[in-house]
């Protein structure tokens, strides 16, 4: 299979919405590295398209293996959106086939009495949220407070941490966590 390096750079770069001088610049080669690359006037090393890479930031396997002719989705209907949890904690979660996704955005759902469940939840990363509606008591590493519409939470994630509505109406939050856990 013959692969032009130098197209797929291109359409890489502005699907990214970047200028030559702008990868150039995060790359740290000279923007006309990129242009001779792009024309493929110059074929890059491994080590060098890594390097150029690097600055969108993409490995080499995504960058062969993309397909740049179907656009990754933007968009997502609530009927696309895949649950994860069970019971009385409904658990969405936005875009759960992108591949190479960096965060995870879930539309959480608890019913009054629901709670993550008595062992405290820890892992790598970051989480946060905003509460939409109804009440939520959440403790992290040893704090716990009961957040209500508008509130908001953020906290690294490898913190013991619980969540449980303690209400009477159900509690929805946007939530991001970072790396994506699901």
């Amino acid at each position: 299979m013959n692969l032009d390096v130098g197209q797929r750079l291109k359409s890489v770069r502005q699907m990214y919405g970047l200028s030559q001088r702008e990868l150039a610049k995060r790359a740290g080669v000279t923007n006309g590295t990129i242009s001779l690359i792009e024309q493929n006037r110059v074929s890059p090393s491994v080590s060098s398209l890594k390097k150029v890479l690097d600055g969108i930031p993409m490995s080499i396997a995504e960058f062969f293996t993309l397909d740049l002719d179907a656009a990754p989705q933007v968009f997502f209907s609530r009927q696309e959106l895949t649950e994860l949890g069970s019971g009385k904690v409904s658990l969405k979660l936005v875009a759960p086939h992108r591949a190479g996704r960096q965060m995870a955005i879930l539309r959480e759902v608890y019913q009054p009495g629901a709670d993550t469940g008595e062992e405290m939840l820890s892992h790598e990363g970051e989480e946060g949220g905003v509460v939409i509606r109804g009440r939520v008591e959440l403790s992290v590493g040893g704090q716990s407070r009961v957040l209500g519409p508008g509130d908001a939470f953020y906290f690294n994630s490898t913190l013991p941490h619980r969540f449980r509505n303690p209400g009477r109406d159900e509690c929805e939050i946007i939530s991001a966590s970072t790396p994506p856990t699901f």
